[in-house]
C-alpha cells in the first residue's frame, strides 16, 4: 500500500507521522519526497547502500555553427537564452530542460548535454528502507528526483510510506500520483485550516481516498476538526500537544521507540488508514 503524507505547509507534522507510521508497519519503505529539505534520515538514520546522481538535460551550442538567428531564444518562454554581442548564452539555472531550443535550431547547432542536479541515497534503517532524494542548492525543479525515487521502489511489496514536500505545487502532484492512500495533517490554527483546505482540494482534484490527522491537538476551539466536520472529512485520529513527543522528536528520535502509549497511537492510525483504504 502505497501511503502518502501531506501538508499545507513545512512544519506541520509530517515527517513526524511519515517515519512513525512506516517503523510500526514493520518492514516497510519510506520515501523522502521533500527533496529541498529533506530530514527524515535523521530518524532512521540508515546505512547508504547506494547513491544515484539525478541528472536533467540542458543546451549546448556549437559558437561555429551559430548564426544568431535567435530563433531558440524567441522560443523559450522562461529567459533561459540570450545572444549578445554575437555570443550565445545561457542561464542554466532558470532552463526547465524542455529541449525545444534544440529542435528550433535550424542548424542543429545546439546538442544537450548532462547536468547533475541532485541524488537519491538508499539505506537500511533495521527493516525499513530508506529512500531519499537531495535537490541541490538553487536548482528549478525537483521532479526529476521524485521520478527517480519512484523508479527505486518499482518492485517493491512491503508498505511504502511517502513523505510529501509542503504545499499543493507540481512537486506534491507528483508525489501524489500513484498513492493508494492520502494523509492529510494539520494544525489546530486558523492558517493551520487555511493550509489544509490547499491539500484537501488536491487530493480531492486526484479523486484519492484521504483522512486527516489533527497534530498538536488541544482542548477547545480547533479550526482544523471544524472544517472536517463540516466538509464531513473522515478524522484519522489525533496528535496530542504534548513536551514528552516534542522532547523526542526535537532529537531525531522515534516516539513509537521511546512511548509506547504513542506506538499504540500510531498502530491504530496505521489499522484505520488500511481499512479506509480497503487494504
Amino acid at each position: 500500500m502505497k501511503i502518502a503524507v501531506l501538508s499545507g505547509k513545512g512544519g506541520t507534522g509530517k515527517t513526524l507521522v511519515s517515519v512513525n507510521l512506516a517503523t510500526v508497519s514493520g518492514k516497510a519503505v519510506y520515501i523522502d519526497c521533500d527533496v529541498e529539505e529533506p530530514n527524515g534520515h535523521l530518524f532512521f538514520k540508515p546505512v547508504i547502500e547506494d547513491v544515484k546522481k539525478v541528472t536533467v538535460k540542458i543546451p549546448q551550442v556549437d559558437q561555429h555553427l551559430c548564426d544568431g538567428c535567435r530563433k531558440c531564444v524567441d522560443f523559450c518562454r522562461f529567459n533561459a537564452l540570450a545572444y549578445v554581442n554575437k555570443q550565445w548564452l545561457l542561464f542554466d539555472e532558470i532552463c526547465h530542460s524542455c529541449g525545444g531550443c534544440a529542435l528550433v535550431c535550424p542548424l542543429h547547432a545546439i546538442t544537450e548535454i548532462d547536468k547533475v542536479i541532485g541524488e537519491v541515497k538508499i539505506g537500511m534503517s533495521d527493516q525499513i528502507k530508506v529512500i531519499s532524494g537531495f535537490l541541490n542548492p538553487g536548482e528549478v525543479s525537483g521532479i526529476p528526483i521524485i521520478k527517480q525515487l519512484f523508479k527505486e521502489i518499482v518492485n517493491e511489496q512491503e508498505d511504502i510510506l511517502i513523505d510529501c514536500p509542503p504545499g499543493s505545487a507540481c512537486i506534491v502532484m507528483e508525489s501524489i500520483k500513484d498513492a493508494d492512500y492520502c494523509i492529510l495533517v494539520a494544525e489546530p490554527t486558523i492558517f493551520g485550516e487555511h493550509n489544509l483546505k490547499m491539500v484537501y482540494e488536491l487530493v480531492k482534484l486526484f479523486d484519492k481516498p484521504f483522512g486527516v490527522i489533527l497534530n498538536k491537538y488541544q482542548d477547545g476551539f480547533n479550526p482544523s476538526e471544524a472544517f472536517c466536520l463540516k466538509e464531513n472529512i473522515k478524522i484519522i485520529g489525533k496528535i496530542p500537544f504534548d513536551q514528552e513527543l516534542g522532547t523526542i522528536n526535537s532529537n531525531g528520535s522515534l516516539i513509537i521507540n521511546e512511548s509506547v502509549k504513542y506506538k499504540e497511537l500510531f498502530e491504530s492510525f496505521l489499522t484505520c488508514i488500511k481499512e479506509e483504504g480497503n487494504i
